[in-house]
């Protein structure tokens, strides 16, 4: 089976250009239903998830019956992009594809989207013999995972997949941490800075002595700690009265994640608790409020296991050697994990993603549908 580059690559562009960052899906959606039903797909359902996350469409569920008598199993996209979108034109040197430079280019994830759509062509024009296979394209994967969330696993037959996810090439992530976001409320008291600043409470004063003392950045080797948005104060003049910080903590241990989750908390607390009034004038006390959003589990698949096993020999029968690492970050692998189908992530060439220079070389996306038709179609585990 041969895989058509060109015709790879002028599909991968033609995705790349169709605009779809988050919660605007809806094109690339219904030009992803149209090429699969073409190619014979037997089951593609739109579930009903737009109502969780305000997207123009749901998450596509594609399904291929198969003829070979193996288990099912899937693989697993996501159709929107970060952006900047607006405009998106793709430059092609030789192999390389880029964005003009004032866009993201899109490869995040149109280069597992590409792959997946080309490995059905090619089974199909050779009228080959492959394993039962779903393909789950996702939603809102950019925004907190949030098409994965709202996801009914019941839909799935196979319970076992793989995440066309990750930047790199012949690399397979078995683990990645869990994540808590964390919503942080200060209240302190709102009065004039120049005729009364001892009537009030500084909500931003009270904050920068909590985050003084708090660990952040890189913990141990299995866990991260971040403060990435900070507002509050409305005026130079006026002792700021709000003030709301976001932030998350990751591990790969679920005793550390509890554990940092709760000294963060405490430690706000208690800069609240333990606030004076040197004046005795001010008009009220401070309050600090933690909320913690369990974000997405954790995942940890053995090396011994089918889904890993599995795509180790694909590999093997390609030509291919593989690299199995830890990840830092979360995708939409970690729900499914979280939800018993075991789940891992697979590179697909790409770099420098989340950015306007953003790239992915043609031979990585030819390799990664190389790899799809081989878990299709020579791996009997």
């Amino acid at each position: 089976m041969k895989v058509d580059a060109e015709r790879l690559a002028q599909e991968f562009v033609t995705l790349c250009e169709i605009e779809s960052p988050s919660r605007h899906e809806g094109r690339i959606a219904r030009y992803l239903q149209q090429i699969l039903k073409e190619l014979g797909a037997d089951v593609v359902l739109e579930d009903d998830s737009t109502a969780h996350t305000g997207s123009e469409c749901g998450n596509l569920l594609v399904r291929f019956a198969g003829s070979l008598p193996l288990a099912p199993i899937f693989f697993n996209c996501h159709m929107d992009t970060v952006p900047p979108t607006k405009g998106i034109k793709v430059q092609r040197s030789g192999d390389l594809f880029t964005s003009s430079g004032d866009t993201i280019l899109g490869s995040d994830d149109k280069s597992g989207l590409v792959a997946c759509i080309e490995a059905m062509r090619v089974l199909r024009e050779n009228n080959t013999a492959h394993r039962p296979v779903e393909f789950l394209f996702t939603t809102c994967e950019e925004i907190g995972l949030m098409g994965a969330k709202a996801f009914d696993v019941e839909l799935l037959r196979a319970q076992e997949g793989y995440a066309l996810d990750s930047t790199g090439f012949a690399k397979v992530i078995t683990h990645a941490p869990a994540a808590n976001k964390l919503h942080i409320h200060v209240s302190g008291v709102a009065a004039h800075a120049g005729l009364h600043p001892e009537w009030g409470v500084n909500a931003i004063v009270l904050a920068a002595k909590a985050l003084a003392e708090i660990p952040c950045g890189r913990i141990d080797e299995e866990s991260t700690v971040n403060f990435g948005i900070i507002q509050g104060g409305v005026a130079a003049n006026i002792v700021p009265e709000k003030v709301v910080i976001n932030g998350e903590v990751r591990s790969h241990d679920p005793v550390k994640l509890k554990q940092l989750t709760q000294t963060i908390t405490d430690r706000f607390v208690n800069t609240a608790r333990h606030w004076t009034d040197p004046t005795g004038a001010a008009r009220g006390k401070p309050r600090i409020e933690v909320r913690v959003e369990e974000d997405f589990p954790a995942m940890a698949l053995a090396a011994d296991s089918q889904v890993i096993r599995r795509i180790a020999q694909a590999a093997t029968a390609i030509g291919i050697e593989l690299s199995y690492e830890k990840a830092g970050g979360g995708s939409d692998a970690n729900i499914f994990n979280g939800r018993g189908l075991a789940t891992a992530i697979v590179a697909t060439g790409m770099t420098n993603v989340h950015s306007t220079n953003e790239r992915v070389e043609l031979a990585d996306m030819v390799s990664l549908t190389k790899l799809i038709l081989a878990l299709l179609t020579e791996v009997d585990c």
